[in-house]
């Protein structure tokens, strides 16, 4: 089955049925999609800005183990949500630019992140706290954050483009 087909499916699945003839169904989804998304970028914000230089004094790691949960859980949130919505209108949302965008801007930070954790990460230990962040981290950081904003800005022009 190639994209088109599996576009299609799910476009004529039950699932976007209910999304496209249920009154509440759509907006309850989008809340939990939007939900989601500000507490992993929310979380992804706070880890990158650490990074960057902002609140030296925090723990590098212990704020890594604080908000990577929250990612999670935001994923968690995203994903099905974000499925849901896209079977309303598959073949649609595949066509518009800024879906398409945002899908690959989507893909670039999870490489960004994998890199970061792969590389970087694994010397945090040696400039965790009170010590400069190596240049490697900060532009991972910088990265992410261009690319989150990226999604979020191609998330809303989809309803425009």
């Amino acid at each position: 089955m190639d994209i088109a087909e599996w576009l299609s499916a799910l476009e004529h699945s039950p699932l976007a049925e209910l999304m496209r003839h249920s009154l509440w169904t759509y907006p309850i989804v989008e809340v939990v999609h939007i939900v989601g998304f500000a507490i992993l970028v929310g979380a992804v914000a706070l880890f990158d800005l650490r990074l960057l230089g902002f609140s030296r004094t925090v723990s590098i790691r212990a704020l890594e183990r604080h908000l990577l949960p929250w990612a999670w859980v935001a994923f968690l949130l995203i994903v099905p949500s974000g499925v849901a919505m896209l079977s309303a209108h598959a073949t649609e949302f595949i066509a518009n630019p800024a879906f398409r965008v945002k899908l690959v801007l989507i893909a670039f930070a999870g490489v960004n992140a994998l890199v970061f954790h792969g590389g970087v990460y694994r010397s945090v230990s040696s400039w965790d706290q009170h010590l400069p962040t190596p240049g490697a981290a900060k532009a991972s950081a910088a990265f992410s954050l261009a690319l989150w904003l990226g999604v979020i800005t191609c998330g809303r022009l989809i309803a425009y483009v």
